[in-house]
């Protein structure tokens, strides 16, 4: 790890580290040319700046985000979880294997609902949906309730934080 990422991990980021995560976070395939423009700062020290937030972990990555509706993927579900037991053993069991679900967007542990864990998933229509609630989310060990809402419309759908 470079000094510049080792300083970036126990400090506040300057404009520039925030500037660059901005731009980063809304175009991951920039040029580092057209980023050290566009933040005011020459190529070198803006490529140098990038690659401390990578090993920093600032940056944990870079991915394509894939129109879900063009492969066919129109029902979006918010899926809340009982489960029988609150023991480590019982949580990590599932955790395992709600992640090999590749519908399973996102997975929270919750507090403060009926439901300890929430789900988003992405399926092709109801038929799918049943599916995948029967045959693969409610033969999780442990699984006692499911509670279904289905999107109808996405209001705000960013992946960007705010700086």
């Amino acid at each position: 790890m470079s000094t510049l990422a080792i300083a970036l991990a126990f400090m506040e980021l300057d404009r520039y580290d925030r500037m660059i995560l901005a731009v980063l976070q809304v175009d991951g395939r920039i040029s580092n040319q057209d980023l050290a423009d566009r933040i005011g700062l020459s190529p070198s020290p803006c490529l140098r700046r990038v690659r401390a937030l990578e090993e920093g972990g600032l940056i944990a990555g870079y991915r394509a985000l894939v129109d879900a509706k063009k492969l066919g993927l129109t029902l979006m579900a918010l899926i809340g979880i009982s489960m029988d037991q609150h023991t480590p053993e019982r949580f990590a069991n599932f955790d395992a294997e709600i992640t090999a679900i590749p519908e399973v967007l996102e997975c929270l542990l919750i507090t403060g609902q009926q439901a300890d864990y929430q789900l988003k998933v992405v399926v092709h229509d109801m038929d799918h949906y049943q599916d995948l609630l029967l045959n693969k989310v409610t033969r999780i060990a442990g699984v006692t309730g499911v509670h279904t809402s289905f999107v109808l419309r996405r209001v705000v759908d960013r992946t960007a934080l705010p700086l």
